[in-house]
């Protein structure tokens, strides 16, 4: 009786060491060519025995997997990230791209401005001249104009993933064009919020600083002397002055005249008034009138202090002054003046809107940047460049000419302020359809 073994081709056996074993290679049978057939005679007693001892062993069964259990569907969403590999990627061009222009127009600027101060600035020490004006001057500079400056971000980062056909390969990855905006708006979020703090709270408390400097050392541009001050510094009651110089905090023919109605109940004369650090006014040889119907009461006296409701501030406006107010001491100053009448206080209002206008400016102008340059064009990125700096100062002029329609009085200063925002809107939503076919 012959048995007969298959071995793997390559495998050690013990058969085939076997002494008592004779191979034989018979030809009739025909193997794949990974095995190989080996037709060995075994005596019979060895036969049984080898046949007995293979159905004893039995395979090692094999370990199972543990099972994992299935995640609710809900889980498996929450902990997909919120943030994609290419959103990462835009922002971080973005962001990197807005900040490094920032730096290199800041030392361009830098260089202009010593060129044009250089004299006051030898004049002056050169610790103010760093701390005191540059570290004030050059994040006002950068705060006015960061939309434009994000504009110019978008345009070139674009252009420059454009030409490199990185915009082609994220849209027909099957990003939609609305996707791909996301990641340009959060980051012109992250920059409008920061620019909005440092404009509303942060900046014009360093003005005061970089103001008084250029005042100082540069040009005096500070308002120090009134003549024929008149303001209404409560309903009813009106003050004129006939002079006021604010160096020596003086003032001379002072008048505070109360109405009731069209009645004049009181009136108060003095030939000087003293202002103190305390907000209050000293008269100086005033005489006081009280008018009840026909009849007058007068009483006089050398000096009497008062607390009349009204600063050296509410009538000695200055240019600049707008920018060292914050936008809450801005907004109720502005209503403080218009409650006293005060008529010359277009400027403090352009200023308060500009600060709201410019910061929703930096999502309309990114719009247009990403509209304009998400496309190659012939001609490189040199002409997505060169389109985006004709708009910039296309929008920096048209925002210069609606402030002058509001100082003259034909346009309130919000809607000055907000009509280049509006145009360069309907601008942003005719290029985004564009682009996004």
């Amino acid at each position: 009786m012959a048995f007969i073994r298959r071995f793997k081709k390559g495998s050690d056996s013990i058969v085939q060491k076997s002494e008592h074993w004779t191979s034989t290679d018979d030809g009739a049978q025909a193997s794949p060519a990974q095995y190989d057939f080996m037709q060995i005679q075994v005596p019979q007693e060895e036969s049984a025995i080898m046949q007995e001892q293979a159905e004893q062993v039995t395979p090692p069964e094999e370990p199972q997997p543990t099972p994992v259990p299935e995640e609710p569907e809900q889980k498996k969403k929450m902990r997909k990230p919120w943030i994609k590999r290419f959103d990462a990627y835009i922002m971080k061009k973005f962001l990197g791209t807005f900040f490094f222009i920032i730096l290199l127009l800041l030392a361009i600027i830098i260089m202009f401005d010593i060129n044009e101060k250089l004299d006051a600035m030898l004049a002056a020490p050169l610790k103010e001249t760093v701390f005191k004006y540059f570290l004030n001057f050059l994040p006002y500079f950068m705060n006015q104009f960061a939309p434009l400056f994000v504009f110019i971000t978008v345009i070139y980062f674009t252009s420059k993933m454009a030409d490199h056909s990185e915009i082609i390969a994220i849209l027909s990855s099957g990003i939609s064009f609305k996707r791909l905006t996301v990641p340009y708006l959060v980051s012109a979020t992250i920059i409008a919020l920061i620019t909005l703090i440092l404009a509303l709270y942060i900046i014009p408390p360093a003005n005061v600083k970089r103001i008084e400097y250029t005042n100082q050392w540069v040009k005096n541009k500070r308002v120090d002397y009134g003549d024929n001050i008149q303001l209404q510094i409560k309903p009813g009651v009106m003050v004129y002055m006939a002079r006021y110089d604010n160096i020596t905090k003086h003032g001379s023919r002072i008048s505070i005249d109360e109405f009731k109605g069209n009645d004049l109940k009181s009136r108060i004369t003095a030939a000087d008034a003293n202002y103190d650090t305390l907000g209050r006014w000293k008269l100086v040889n005033y005489e006081i009138r009280r008018f009840d119907g026909v009849k007058e009461t007068l009483s006089k006296g050398t000096s009497m202090d008062t607390l009349l409701d009204f600063t050296p501030r509410d009538f000695l406006i200055a240019k600049n002054d707008q920018e060292m107010l914050t936008s809450p001491e801005l907004r109720h100053y502005i209503q403080d003046q218009k409650r006293r009448g005060v008529a010359n206080i277009q400027q403090f209002e352009i200023e308060y809107e500009k600060r709201f206008a410019m910061t929703a400016a930096a999502f309309i102008l990114t719009i247009i940047g990403l509209s304009l340059s998400s496309r190659k064009v012939r001609g490189g990125m040199g002409v997505n460049i060169g389109i985006g700096l004709l708009l910039s100062f296309s929008y920096i002029l048209f925002m210069t000419v609606t402030q002058t329609f509001a100082v003259s009085g034909y346009t309130s200063p919000r809607v000055a302020m907000w009509i280049p925002n509006i145009l360069y809107l309907i601008i942003a939503i005719f290029l985004y359809r564009k682009a996004s076919r």
